[in-house]
C-alpha cells in the first residue's frame, strides 16, 4: 500500500528538497558533530540548535514494528529504523518482508503519491526496488 499524500513546511522543506532528489536527509551538529534523526531542532548530544542537512546513507536496522490493520485497506507494516549513523526513523517498511523482521537491514527507497512530496520508505537490503 502507498504511503499518504505528505505535504512540505518551511521546516520540512530542505528535507523533502532531498527526497524528491533521492537523497534522505538528516541533521548533523555543526558544534559537535553528532547526528540526529530529520525532525530534531536540537542536537541530543550536546543540545547545540546549528544542525545542518546532510546525507544519510540510507541503510539501517529494523529495531521494532507493528503491522496496522484497517477495516477496508491492505495492512500496512510500520517501523522504527536505527539508521547506520545512529539516529531512528519511524517509517513504513515495503517490499517483499519476511515474518520475522527483527535485525532486517533495510535501505531507504521512495516512494512518490500522487500530489504529494517523495517519502523514504524501507525496504529489506537484499531487494532491489
Amino acid at each position: 500500500m502507498p504511503v499518504g499524500i505528505v505535504r512540505r513546511d518551511a521546516a520540512t522543506a530542505e528535507f523533502f528538497d532531498g527526497t524528491a532528489r533521492g537523497d534522505l536527509l538528516i541533521r548533523r551538529c555543526d558544534r559537535c558533530g553528532g547526528w540526529a534523526a530529520p525532525q530534531t531542532r536540537t542536537c541530543p548530544h550536546c543540545a547545540s540548535p546549528e544542525l545542518s542537512w546532510t546525507p544519510a546513507a540510507g541503510t539501517g536496522t529494523v529495531v521494532t514494528w507493528s503491522v496496522v490493520h484497517t477495516k477496508g485497506l491492505p495492512p500496512v507494516t510500520v517501523g522504527i529504523v536505527e539508521l547506520d549513523e545512529g539516529p531512528w526513523m519511524q517509517v513504513q517498511l515495503t517490499g517483499d518482508l519476511p515474518e520475522d523482521l527483527s535485525d532486517l537491514r533495510v535501505r531507504v527507497a521512495f516512494e512518490r503519491p500522487e500530489g504529494g512530496e517523495a517519502v523514504p520508505v524501507f525496504t529489506p537490503a537484499s531487494t532491489r526496488q
